[in-house]
């Protein structure tokens, strides 16, 4: 890394720290075999939302590293574009892994739990593992929405399907020679939101798509060290992240003035993507259960308003629990 009071200034600083400029700075500390090439070879990952942006970087990353990489998205027809991109960029490239596509849509329960059966079954009949779980679905939409469930559609995609499938999928987690890795693909913009125990599904007060994202989020990344110690018992490990600012086709539409303001400095997908793939294959596995951003562990809060108690965060896990049917 580069020097560590630098690192923390421009974690602070925001701008140039979540942008490119922060990233090329700090990979100059970082060694060149880190993930060692080669790492994911014989190891199975499922990225969600693998039909674009960083999902499909991620899914092109650890596929570099020799992984089978199951990209899951909506419907196959829309990831047949990444598909192609993934390939030809793998055209050529020795020890490469495979590539698979699953259908799911991860807010409708119903669909999760059709996907996870399937999945688990499948991989059952083979003895097979899942290695690495990356969850990047990720929606903003422009005025309330709800899921087929009637969740609001940030929560039930960022926060509800994530745990539900995850906890679906542990019979094939738990097989992982190692211990498999679960991560959490969260957002920057959770700092500027205070965890939201008492309305949860965003019903009260005015409603904006940017707000609900950040406060999904920080849902995500409270409740990082609450999954980790539910599912460690079966050799499953929980990171969160945030990519910092990255121009990918989520920011493009729904962001589009933000983009416009900021796009000589956005990331590259594949450099919002890195620690993705660096949780899922360095070696010796990185800490459980923190929040990470440039392969560097950072804090859930700056300000103290926004840090929750551990009773707030006790309350969110019950209500995860209660709406996802979890004991």
């Amino acid at each position: 890394m580069p020097d560590h009071g630098l690192d923390r200034v421009l974690d602070r600083a925001v701008v140039p720290g979540y942008s490119a400029i922060g990233y090329r700075l700090r990979r100059r500390g970082w060694s060149s075999d880190d993930p060692a090439p080669g790492s994911l070879i014989g190891k199975r990952v499922l990225v969600t939302g693998a039909g674009g942006g960083l999902g499909e970087a991620a899914a092109l990353g650890m596929a570099r590293l020799g992984a089978t990489v199951h990209l899951l998205v909506r419907s196959a027809e829309r990831a047949g574009p990444a598909v192609e991109r993934i390939l030809a960029a793998l055209d050529g490239h020795d020890g490469a892994g495979a590539l698979e596509v699953e259908e799911c849509d991860v807010s409708d329960p119903a669909s999760v739990h059709r996907f996870a059966d399937a999945f688990v079954a499948r991989l059952g009949r083979s003895g097979g593992a899942l290695d690495v779980l990356v969850h990047n679905a990720g929606v903003l939409p422009a005025t309330r929405t709800t899921a087929v469930d009637g969740h609001e559609l940030t929560v039930a995609t960022h926060v509800l399907g994530p745990v539900l499938m995850t906890e679906l999928l542990l019979p094939v987690l738990e097989r992982a020679a190692g211990g498999a890795r679960v991560v959490l693909v969260a957002s920057g913009g959770m700092y500027t939101q205070a965890l939201p125990v008492d309305d949860p599904d965003f019903e009260q007060g005015r409603y904006q798509g940017a707000t609900a994202y950040a406060r999904s989020k920080r849902m995500q990344v409270e409740l990082t060290g609450v999954l980790n110690d539910r599912w460690a018992g079966h050799g499953v490990a929980v990171h969160a992240m945030h990519p910092g600012w990255a121009d990918t086709p989520g920011v493009a539409s729904s962001l589009p003035l933000f983009r416009l303001a900021t796009r000589p400095v956005l990331r590259t997908s594949a450099e919002g993507a890195d620690t993705i793939v660096w949780l899922a294959a360095t070696e010796p596995p990185p800490t459980p259960g923190g929040f990470w951003h440039d392969r560097s562990a950072r804090p859930t809060s700056y300000r103290g308003a926004n840090r929750p108690t551990p009773e707030e965060v006790g309350r969110l896990w019950d209500w995860v629990r209660l709406q996802t049917g979890l004991g």
